[in-house]
């Protein structure tokens, strides 16, 4: 995590992009921190909290679309490549395990699950999935999926290596559990401003 501000405050906005964008090609850093990261810089001040979700956002989506697009114009040799990557070959099973039991749903699931995310587009981009129902599916869950990261990271930022391996080992239970958490925390402010107010 330290890296990860480092190179914020050096590169500012255009590194949270780039982290994420990276994602696709294997950087060694869980999506997971580096969105949370994105929304602990906000809490300290160095960006600001709307263009730092944007553009955070932005680097989530592309990097998945990356994925499908690649899948979609290379086909089977995009998934014989992934195949080939050390320990690639139990993420690309669960991709595939994932799509079968919830068809284009596969998308939404597959969020909560760390690499998996990433393996599902180059699938349905092979299996020729129109583009209009993956950004449907793919880009309004990554929407939550990034506020709900984006503001544990806002309010938890000190926290960020206990939250991201809770998150990576309970997987989806956990970001619903935080999504609740935050709804909570976001009601419980708004109520005590207008009581105070």
């Amino acid at each position: 995590m330290d890296l990860i501000v480092q190179d914020i405050e050096q590169y500012g906005y255009a590194a949270l992009f780039f982290f994420l964008w990276l994602g696709i090609v294997g950087m060694p850093i869980p999506d997971e921190v580096i969105v949370m990261s994105g929304g602990f810089v906000t809490s300290l001040g160095i960006l600001k909290p709307i263009p730092a979700f944007l553009l955070t956002y932005a680097g989530v989506i592309s990097g998945l679309s990356i994925g499908y697009a690649i899948g979609r114009a290379i086909g089977s040799p995009a998934l014989n490549y992934l195949m080939r990557k050390e320990k690639m070959g139990k993420y690309v099973e669960k991709a595939h395990k994932l799509i079968h039991r919830y068809g284009i749903l596969s998308l939404v699931v597959s969020y909560f699950f760390p690499v998996v995310r990433h393996v599902v587009p180059y699938i349905v981009g092979m299996n020729k999935l129109s583009f209009a129902k993956y950004a449907l599916f793919s880009y309004t869950t990554g929407f939550v999926w990034t506020v709900a990261l984006f503001m544990a990271g806002r309010y938890f930022g000190q926290s960020i290596g206990a939250v991201s391996q809770f998150l990576t080992h309970f997987g989806t239970y956990s970001i619903l559990l935080f999504a609740l958490i935050l709804l909570i925390v976001a009601v419980a402010t708004k109520m005590m401003k207008q009581a105070s107010g």
